[in-house]
């Protein structure tokens, strides 16, 4: 259990492992498959059928002996788990290269992920309509969070410019920041941050290839 809440503790493992189940399941539900056992899952996702129902007995278990699995009921299950089965109202500050590709990206609002605006400084793109989404400045950011009740800020600017932002954020209510401004940094009032790296993320796949022995 966790002692500051009394919540039950589930590892970053576990959780990490949630939306690949969440994939996977959705896959198998759009082929009509509507039961799979632990064993036929863990071929599918090349983790043992003892991680998955360790890992699924976190939350209640939802197999049945002899059964397995329902498919959509599990799929259900790990959407509510998840939270992604009610809306999420977002905004994007930047918008640059990454910032517009992440706006414009079809499967967020498919989980409930909906993108209402962007912000940026430059005076070129304020006022235009990028991917459907509005671009405004970011002085009008604050307001903006607050009369829209939005949720989820991403960060898609240079470190400086986020340190800035950061301090707007404070007190607007939001619940939490996925920052990719290539730095990390915590915030207070209980705002999650989940600080993405995309150039660490390919760096782990260099070393991999690196060290496949493939090469030398």
């Amino acid at each position: 259990m966790d002692s500051k809440n009394g919540k039950k503790y589930i590892s970053q493992a576990i959780i990490r492992r949630l939306p690949r189940y969440y994939r996977y399941l959705g896959e198998l539900k759009a082929e009509g498959v509507e039961r799979i056992s632990s064993s036929e899952l863990s071929i599918l996702m090349n983790v043992t059928a003892s991680q998955i129902r360790q890992d699924l007995n976190n939350f209640g278990g939802f197999g049945q002996q002899g059964y397995g699995y329902n498919v959509e009921y599990l799929y259900d299950e790990i959407g509510k788990i998840l939270g992604i089965d009610r809306p999420h109202k977002i905004v994007t500050v930047g918008a640059g290269n990454l910032g517009s590709a992440l706006s414009g990206y079809q499967n967020f609002p498919r989980y409930g992920f909906n993108i209402l605006a962007m912000f940026d400084n430059d005076p070129a793109k304020i006022g235009t309509v990028i991917h459907g989404v509005p671009v405004l400045p970011v002085s009008e950011l604050r307001d903006y969070i607050q009369k829209n009740e939005i949720e989820i800020v991403i960060l898609a600017i240079p470190k400086e410019e986020a340190r800035q932002i950061i301090q707007e954020l404070n007190g607007t209510g939001i619940r939490g920041v996925w920052n990719f401004a290539h730095t990390d940094f915590e915030m207070p009032g209980g705002i999650i941050v989940e600080n993405v790296h995309l150039s660490e993320s390919l760096m782990r796949l260099s070393y991999e290839i690196a060290n496949s022995g493939d090469f030398g």
